[in-house]
């Protein structure tokens, strides 16, 4: 039997909007300098599933970050 669905499983028309808004996250990263290094670890993260097997990527963003603080 389907379960009943809680009205916030579905995004409001506001929330669709706030989506295409950049993320906050992902502007202070731009601000570092290192959102190449990011993209490429949110990359690895999403075709391996596995953080460990993307360390050269994780080093790579981590490095970047520390030279920016």
């Amino acid at each position: 039997m389907a379960r009943p669905r809680h009205a916030r499983s579905r995004p409001s028309l506001e929330e669709d909007e706030d989506e295409e808004a950049e993320d906050p996250v992902d502007a202070m990263i731009s601000r570092t300098g290192c959102a190449a290094q990011h993209r490429e670890l949110q990359e690895c993260m999403a075709a391996r599933q596995d953080w460990r097997h993307c360390q050269p990527q994780v080093r790579a963003f981590g490095e970047c970050m520390a030279r920016r603080q």
